[in-house]
């Protein structure tokens, strides 16, 4: 397994894969690029995010819920 993402590296891999969409050539260079992980990682990553996004589609892990502090 990959090594841990911080949530800033988190974040930054959010927002790259909204500046380099799939039509984007070397997509997964620029994003990897960004968030500083090699492009074999940066794949595994974007996988476990659309089945975690299924599995949240799905009900089977609840949204979490942010009250007012």
């Amino acid at each position: 397994m990959g090594s841990s993402w911080t949530p800033r590296q988190n974040k930054v891999f959010e927002e790259a894969l909204a500046i380099y969409d799939r039509e984007t050539p070397d997509r997964w260079q620029n994003v990897a690029k960004l968030v500083g992980k090699p492009v074999e990682e940066v794949k595994r990553h974007y996988e476990f995010l659309k089945e975690d996004i299924k599995r949240i589609e799905r009900g089977l892990i609840p949204f979490p819920y942010k009250g007012s502090s």
